[in-house]
């Protein structure tokens, strides 16, 4: 609201003191009152509000009619609707060019009205709602306009005032506290906010647009609005600061159009001047050529006011704002600082100008950051513009570089855009090293950074010296030498780099940028398969080794279409770009059915070659063989593998090989008869020499023969046996059978070597596996398995589960592990028979006993952890230890999934947790992952483990402690105890923020705690001090997990074990952990021994005169009424009650020498689970309320 002067020659007047401003005569003529709002009361403001309300009103409806017919009302009601300019942008019904047009037809009536509309307008959108008053000041002096700028609180109404210069007028702003705190119009969420920025952003640069040909340079208006956005820009409210700096740079991008129009007209101006003058007698003049003379000196002369505006602006806004402590502000000012840049580089492209992009690329916020280098990038693109950047690069292409690891990855991801660009347009101004930091990326987890590093190196490593750039045809004639010069390249980058051992990772960040050069099938193929290559020119057998895995990574890629492991899930293709790839996947499919047996047989005596060449049919489309009838390449492909099969042993091509037969043998394709032939005589040559080398094996009259050529062949053969039998049923064969013949004999026995046993153990493992799948199947098939089979299956299991426990104390530490492995992988099988399926096979149901769980969770501790420390772990090299690692994380992982699946008891977790910090680096990410799989389960049970962990490691340090004979120093600084309590820190925040959730099994911790803290063996806790009051400590990093009614209950639960005596005699640092303990339950932290003391005597009984009563509301909707009279609670000892559930508090008393405190009894356990949703979070101020909805009965708060 406004009260609306007009210029008059003798209203303005000196102020006294600033007390009062004095109105201008218009807003007195038209009834308005406006004073100084400081000294008006509520009422008064509220009246002259209504009343500049109203002259506004009438004066736009005065103007409306004017132009309306009389008999018109209709409209003219309509038009009332909307009297403001922040009314009519803000439901954005009318075109923004018509609202401009409007608003500058009422400037050239009356100018002073106008702009006050316009700066209305702008308080309005910052959200605004207040009284706005505006005072003439032509006559003051500069020291009584200063006065005037000021910012102030009135503390009694609860007003904010500050005066802005516009001039010609002061401008008095009143507003409530309040707007700072809610949201203004430019930041409020929702569609109609968000429409309305765009309309406030177009409305701006519309203004001025149209007035470019009138009203912009009469001095006048911009003048008043730069001074009142620079006001505005130095106010305290976040919403005027953002909306006035919001407009300022909106305006000047504005004027940057303008300007770049002025240079389309001075142009065509100076064209029409040279065409008149050249057409004018030399020496003469005409009206004509005055004319286009002045309109050129005219032209000539407004860029110069245009830059004098944007420099007000600039300097009043940005430079104020471009470090304002809010990120959104900052933004705005950066974002249009990157426009100015690129649109207008004449005036902005300079060194006082970049700077400021420069240092906000160190800003804290990224969006910040992200816009400065949207900013660059703008520029760098455009070579023109490079060379005026010459000191800022030199001065900001550290940081620039330094970006590319930036924590926030669309920040990594700018700037190696940015690095790229300056890379290829500023010559040397990225050193090489520099850009070989950049080539690494391409192996970066987060895939956008890795493509666009991946474009960088296409473009820096495929690109020719100038001057021997190849010509287009020279590419088409020569496409086998082109291709062939461009991936040896890229191969011997990989090599020489050696950052990463893994193509698939570089194939896929190189995929958009490799112009179809790993897609170019024939060409990547043909340079395996030609021999016309010059020796000196030819692969050598690493790289032709890379080449390979370039190959197997694009097939992989062009198939499946998404990224590989670890950088994101997969990518949801449309309609044209999956019916691309799967014309792509057929071509591919049509080439290497051709080529890959002339490939294997090439290749065949080399492993990896193999392996990887094996992984190509995977891929195949497999109808191509019959639609494309080449029938005659599947035999070859066929022949190729058994040929494999029967040369290698290594496991990964005997793999690969089962894998390739699996994946053919589908009875749904037309090739299967054919497949399935092959595999079938196959397996049969591999089971007669098997079965022929058994017979050596087992002679009646010999017994075992040991020759080192019969121990080869049987590895070989049982290799190849046990790559088959896990992706086919062998069962007709009985491979399994004799497996676990070799196994007993080496059981009873020994003297088989390490190379037969683990083939072996493998293969008999997958031969009950086969066995149970078909009886499941036979089940699913209303046709169940009679008895004896079951019970011949589980003579069977129990046999194979009793070898490997006899396995695991076998000489060779590669047995043991595979035996440990596989009986993890058996006992998970058998524990869950019976559950889902037929109640005959709980036949083959089997949990472990205590014995075998105390070998299995030895086996851990001397497998695991038993070999961290030792000096043969520390000699050994990097690549062996990290090996090690591998293995020891499979055998921790293994057992810890008997745990996950409650095969072996919760309990022996215990025995792992010890280890959580001293192996967090190896294991941390299983054990923690074995905590939530615990708690999911039982969470009383899993939160025990805990406890129980926490305090065997103190039993050890305080057994270890005494033994040293080091009493002298205090147990808490030792190093073990620390680790101790980081240990326990580091359970507290496994159980997440949801309290609620957690309340029992915290509940429990702190009980149990408490009662191993206050017991021991031999001590008398009356008279001497308690045993293990030091583990107090440790328990306390648990205390930030309860609710504050349950410290309390707690707390009571404490003073059960504090007696007499230990008031009269708890001082000095040996109770310390008691003030500690103490402190974390009731939230001071108060270390006077006083203090501890009197707060255990001076707590006053309740009042047993009262009933007290409360309703619980479980989540049901159902309540519950509880009515507990003192006189009729009886007292119990809580000592007595060994049984004592960790999550109900039983009555309790505590007697001391002046008072008896009661305690009701409560039951948390059973109404915990029906609480109401809403007591997530208590409000401090209420958890004394007895008619909160939560299931606690607490002491009446002045007694406490």
């Amino acid at each position: 609201m406004i009260a609306e002067p007009s210029p008059a020659p003798d209203t303005s007047q000196k102020e006294n003191d600033g007390q009062e401003a004095t109105a201008p005569a218009s807003a007195v003529q038209n009834g308005g009152c406006v004073k100084n709002p400081s000294n008006l009361t509520p009422k008064e403001r509220r009246k002259v509000r209504e009343q500049c309300e109203n002259v506004r009103k009438k004066n736009i409806l005065r103007r409306k009619r004017s132009s309306q017919p009389e008999n018109d009302e209709d409209e003219i009601e309509e038009v009332v609707e909307a009297v403001t300019l922040f009314e009519v942008v803000s439901l954005g019904k009318v075109a923004m060019q018509s609202v401009v047009d409007d608003w500058i037809e009422a400037y050239k009536e009356d100018r002073d009205l106008a702009l006050l509309d316009l700066i209305n307008f702008f308080i309005q959108c910052s959200g605004c709602q207040g009284m706005v008053t505006a005072e003439m000041y032509q006559s003051l002096h500069s020291s009584d306009i200063l006065k005037k700028m000021i910012e102030k609180f009135d503390e009694e109404t609860g007003l904010q005032y500050k005066r802005i210069m516009a001039r010609p007028w002061i401008l008095t702003v009143t507003w409530p506290m309040e707007l700072e705190d809610e949201g203004y119009p430019i930041v409020k969420p929702g569609p109609h906010w968000k429409k309305f920025k765009a309309n406030f952003c177009e409305f701006t640069a519309v203004l001025i647009q149209q007035c470019q040909y009138s009203i912009l340079y009469d001095g006048y208006l911009m003048n008043t609005i730069t001074s009142l956005l620079s006001g505005l820009t130095g106010s305290v409210v976040r919403a005027f600061r953002h909306t006035s700096t919001l407009a300022a740079m909106k305006l000047v991008t504005a004027l940057v159009s303008v300007i770049q129009n002025l240079d389309v007209s001075i142009h065509n101006a100076q064209q029409l001047y040279e065409v008149e003058k050249n057409r004018t007698p030399e020496g003469e003049t005409g009206p004509r050529l005055d004319e286009l003379d002045r309109k050129r000196k005219e032209c000539q002369q407004k860029p110069m006011e245009i830059e004098n505006m944007m420099n007000a602006l600039f300097k009043g806004t940005f430079v104020r704002r471009y470090r304002d402590v809010i990120p959104e502000i900052r933004i705005v000012c950066i974002e249009e600082m990157g426009s100015w840049l690129k649109l207008y580089p004449n005036m902005f492209l300079n060194d006082c100008y970049l700077k400021y992009v420069g240092w906000m690329l160190y800003d804290k916020q990224a969006e910040v950051r992200l816009k400065c280098l949207q900013g660059l990038r703008g520029l760098y693109e455009h070579k023109e513009l490079i060379f005026k950047m010459g000191l800022f690069n030199t001065r900001f292409k550290s940081r620039i570089v330094s970006m590319t690891t930036d924590k926030e990855p669309e920040v990594a991801v700018e700037a190696m855009k940015l690095v790229m660009l300056m890379v290829l347009h500023c010559g040397n101004t990225v050193s090489s090293e520099e850009c070989e930091a950049m080539y690494h990326f391409v192996y970066a987890t987060y895939r956008p950074l890795a493509v666009v590093a991946g474009e960088l190196l296409c473009k820096r490593l495929f690109c020719l010296p100038p001057g021997e750039e190849e010509a287009p045809h020279f590419k088409k004639k020569n496409k086998f030498v082109y291709s062939f010069r461009r991936l040896k390249k890229l191969i011997i980058f990989f090599l020489n780099h050696g950052f990463h051992k893994h193509v698939t990772y570089l194939v896929d960040s190189l995929w958009d940028w490799e112009d179809g050069l790993l897609r170019d099938w024939e060409c990547l193929t043909n340079l395996l398969r030609d021999k016309s290559i010059r020796k000196e020119e030819a692969f050598t057998d690493a790289q032709e080794t890379v080449l390979v895995e370039i190959i197997a990574a694009a097939v992989r890629q062009t198939v499946e279409g998404h990224p590989p492991v670890g950088r994101g899930g997969r990518k949801v293709l449309t309609a044209k770009e999956r019916k691309s790839q799967m014309e792509e996947c057929a071509r591919m499919t049509e080439h290497f059915i051709v080529v890959l047996p002339e490939l294997l047989a090439k290749y065949s005596s080399d492993i990896e070659k193999v392996t990887n060449f094996l992984q190509i049919p995977q891929y195949y489309n497999l109808n191509v063989y019959v639609t494309g009838r080449l029938e005659k390449y599947l035999d070859a492909l066929l022949k190729e593998m058994k040929e494999l099969v029967h040369r290698h042993s290594d496991l990964n091509i005997l793999e690969a090989c089962s894998k390739v037969y699996s994946i053919f043998c589908n009875e749904q394709l037309a090739i299967f008869p054919i497949v399935s032939e092959a595999r079938h005589q196959l397996i049969e040559e591999m089971v007669k020499d098997f079965y022929q080398l058994l017979d050596d094996f087992f002679q009646e009259e010999e017994g075992f023969d040991i020759s080192e050529e019969h121990i080869l062949r049987m590895s070989c053969t049982l290799k190849k046996l046990t790559a088959f039998h896990n992706a086919h049923d062998l069962t007709s064969w009985h491979i399994g059978d004799w497996t676990l013949k070799i196994l007993n004999f080496e059981k009873e026995n020994g003297g088989l070597p390490v190379e037969t046993l683990i083939p072996a153990l493998q293969c008999s493992y997958f031969a009950l596996l086969w066995q149970l799948e078909l009886a499941t199947e036979a089940l699913v098939d209303e046709a169940p398995p009679s008895q004896e089979t079951l019970s011949e299956l589980k003579e069977q299991m129990t046999c194979f589960r009793l070898i490997c426990e006899s396995y695991l104390n076998h000489h060779n530490k590669d047995v043991r592990e595979k035996a440990f492995i596989l009986l993890c992988d058996l006992l998970i099988v058998l524990s869950h028979q019976g559950v889902d399926e037929d109640e005959d096979f709980a036949l083959l149901k089997f949990l472990p006993d205590h014995d075998l769980q105390s070998k299995m969770i030895q086996f851990v501790k001397d497998h695991v952890f038993g070999e961290i420390n030792s000096p043969e772990e520390k000699n050994k090299e990097e690549a062996h230890r990290l090996d090690s690692i591998y293995r020891k994380r499979v055998i921790l992982s293994e057992y810890c999934k008997l745990i996950a699946f409650n095969v072996v008891e919760m309990m022996t977790a215990v025995e792992i947790y010890k280890h959580y910090m001293p192996t967090y680096h190896d294991f941390g990410d299983i054990i923690k992952e074995t905590i939530n799989r615990t708690r999911h389960n039982d969470r009383i049970e899993s939160a025990r483990t805990l406890i129980v962990c926490l305090q065997e490691l103190y039993q050890n340090h305080m057994a270890t402690y005494c033994s040293n004979n080091s009493r002298k120093k205090h147990i808490e600084s030792s190093a073990n105890f620390a680790s101790i309590k980081e240990l326990a820190r580091r359970f507290s925040l496994t159980f997440g923020w949801d309290q609620m959730n957690s309340r029992e099994s915290i509940a429990m911790i702190h009980k149990e705690g408490i009662d191993f803290a206050f017991h021991g063996d031999s001590q008398d806790i009356d008279y001497y001090l308690p045993p293990n009051l030091t583990f107090l400590v440790i328990i306390s990093e648990f205390s930030n997990k309860l609710l504050k009614p349950d410290k309390k209950l707690v707390y009571y639960y404490l003073q059960e074990f504090v007696t007499d005596h230990m008031l009269l005699t708890c001082k000095g640092e040996k109770w310390h952990p008691l003030y500690c303990y103490r402190s974390s339950l009731i939230g001071t932290d108060d270390d006077a021994e006083s203090t501890i003391a009197s707060s255990f005597r001076e707590w006053p009984p309740p009042d047993r005169s009262k009933v007290i009563a409360t309703k619980r509301k479980f989540s049901d909707g159902s309540l519950m009424d509880i009515s507990l009279p003192g006189s009729s609670r009886q007292a119990t000892d809580l000592h007595s009650d060994s049984q004592l559930s960790f999550f109900s508090w039983k009555s309790k008393t505590v007697t001391s020498d002046e008072n008896t405190m009661d305690v009701s009894s409560l039951a948390v356990q059973d109404t915990t689970r029906r609480m109401d949703d809403m007591m997530e979070s208590l409000p401090e101020e209420q958890t004394e309320d007895l008619n909160e909805d939560i299931d606690v009965l607490d002491i009446d708060e002045v007694n406490l």
